[in-house]
């Protein structure tokens, strides 16, 4: 078990790239952090740097540490805040931490057996963007987050929570809006609302690896309003978009949801920070995977074929909003 300090230290020094920048910021002499990382080594019976002058290089071992330490320092972290907290009968609440793809409604559902189940403790919500989100968690703001898709991370543990039936929200006049289900195969030549470009979101490449299985290359065009409800897209890109609220009036009248066919499921990935313990959290996930075992294989074998596809197909869109360069699952 690696010393708590020399760990903390050490992932200084791996940031920085230097034990004279790790030094400065952790207000040590340069002697003494350099002593600290060679007695983690020598604990570790591994040489975690490569000595390049006065640049330093993870090895092979030292990049293990760095992934696996950084959630055991947050993990630390939260256990001795909680355990303050315990000790001064100062009451938390149970932070739920969720992206805006998941409404404030689809979130509570998801947890809900969790709030009935513990009626003393308090719950309170947030909506975060996906990379904040994770952040958030890392750090203990957030006990624990939802997320849609099924994204892969060594940052922190995940799993499928649960899922939600996925709809089209049509401007009131659309050609498809009278009827009472869409075949998804009608909606090849529509243009389609995103809150993120393919590529930079797991649920963008969901969706639109929903429409290519059904036959067709998907035209898009990503939102310039980001955060709000996802039943107002067609108000603001005159498109129409994936939601997961439920069929009939949405926005008082100017939107209306109607279901999908064939049925599309899509995932609600519940995140949490390694190394820690929650009842609440155990009891949803056991619950989940009672749920959801099945659908979680079906998710698993799209989101494969996906980047399957997305090798040979080329993107087709116009890009009005969003934030290049983050994933915003």
């Amino acid at each position: 078990m690696p010393d708590l300090r020399r760990l903390r230290q050490f992932v200084a020094v791996a940031d920085a790239g230097s034990v004279t920048a790790a030094a400065a910021a952790l207000h040590l002499s340069q002697q003494a952090l350099s002593s600290s990382i060679q007695q983690l080594e020598k604990q570790l019976g591994a040489t975690l740097f490569h000595r390049e002058g006065r640049r330093l290089r993870l090895t092979r071992a030292g990049e293990v540490l760095l992934v696996e330490g950084r959630p055991l320092l947050a993990a630390a972290h939260t256990i001795a805040a909680r355990v303050e907290q315990t000790a001064h009968r100062a009451d938390e609440a149970y932070v739920i931490g969720h992206t805006p793809a998941l409404s404030g409604i689809e979130a509570y559902t998801h947890v809900e057996r969790a709030i009935t189940a513990f009626p003393d403790v308090s719950f309170t919500f947030r909506q975060f963007y996906p990379d904040a989100l994770v952040e958030a968690v890392l750090d203990g703001t957030v006990h624990l987050g939802l997320r849609r898709g099924v994204v892969p991370t060594s940052a922190v543990a995940t799993a499928v929570l649960g899922f939600d039936r996925v709809r089209l929200a049509l401007p009131r006049d659309h050609r498809l809006a009278g009827k009472a289900s869409v075949d998804i195969s009608d909606v090849a030549g529509e243009r389609i609302a995103l809150w993120a470009p393919p590529g930079a979101s797991y649920y963008s490449d969901f969706l639109m690896g929903a429409c290519r299985r059904a036959g067709f290359e998907p035209d898009y065009v990503v939102s310039r309003v980001q955060g709000a409800a996802t039943v107002a897209a067609p108000l603001t890109t005159d498109a129409i978009a994936f939601v997961t609220a439920p069929a009939g009036a949405a926005m008082d009248g100017r939107v209306v949801v109607v279901d999908l066919q064939p049925e599309l499921l899509v995932g609600a990935q519940a995140l949490w920070q390694r190394h820690t313990h929650s009842a609440i959290r155990d009891m949803l996930l056991a619950d989940g995977r009672r749920d959801s075992h099945d659908e979680i294989q079906a998710c698993v074998r799209d989101e494969a074929a996906d980047d399957a596809q997305r090798q040979v197909l080329p993107p087709q869109g116009h890009d009005k909003g969003g934030r290049a360069g983050q994933r915003r699952g």
